[in-house]
């Protein structure tokens, strides 16, 4: 064969400058990818369900701390047993309730935070002094101030003579060692304790039964 012959037979590759680029291996990258309609519809579907899956979460927490403050009417001076009987059914039963309480001054009553009124009903049903669940349900802002109540006008200081009016130590008599109106508490020594022991009382606990002596 003819060296010319040669030179026809691979006279393609510089005749014609398109010829080249068909054949011409292709670099992975070199050419700009472009996606099909079909995939970005595609992506778009995988998105709008991440954002509704996303709300429906969302949506889920705020119900589950969603809740209610419920009234209980409980006979009046045994709202601190009828409170601790209720406790230890949550406790035992897991009842869904978030928070019981007993507002100092309101007799007769003890608040139940629930999310609903079926979980109320279930945590004070069949139980000794509870008499039952009142119609209206009461917001954070109607009972804050039985809650939290104004320390600040009651008048307590060192060296009184206190009754103290709450469990564990209801109408014990004490002796006020340190007052902390900051923190709303007093240190208290027990009086009928054979051996002095102090203890750390709320300030709303307390009544004043002797003052005038310590005055005098």
């Amino acid at each position: 064969m003819a060296i010319d012959d040669f030179d026809d037979e691979f006279s393609y590759l510089s005749e014609n400058g398109d010829e080249t680029d068909e054949f011409a291996p292709q670099i992975k990258g070199s050419r700009e990818q472009t996606s099909s309609p079909e995939s970005s519809e595609s992506k778009q579907e995988v998105e709008e369900e991440k954002e509704v899956e996303e709300k429906a979460e969302k949506k889920e927490v705020e119900q589950k701390f969603n809740s209610q403050i419920f009234v209980v009417k409980v006979t009046t001076n045994k709202e601190d047993k009828a409170l601790e009987m209720i406790s230890t059914k949550v406790q035992k039963k897991g009842v869904d309730i978030y928070s019981i309480a007993r507002p100092h001054g309101l007799r007769g009553y003890i608040f139940l935070e629930s999310p609903d009124r079926e979980h109320a009903e279930d945590a004070v049903f069949n139980l000794p002094y509870v008499k039952g669940i009142i119609g209206k349900t009461l917001t954070y802002a109607e009972v804050k101030p039985m809650l939290e109540p104004v320390t600040a006008d009651v008048k307590i200081e060192k060296g009184d003579i206190v009754e103290i009016i709450s469990e564990p130590f209801k109408n014990e008599k004490a002796k006020v060692l340190r007052v902390d109106k900051t923190k709303g508490e007093c240190v208290v020594s027990l009086l009928g304790a054979a051996v002095p022991i102090p203890v750390t009382v709320k300030i709303d606990n307390l009544r004043v039964i002797r003052r005038e002596e310590m005055e005098e």
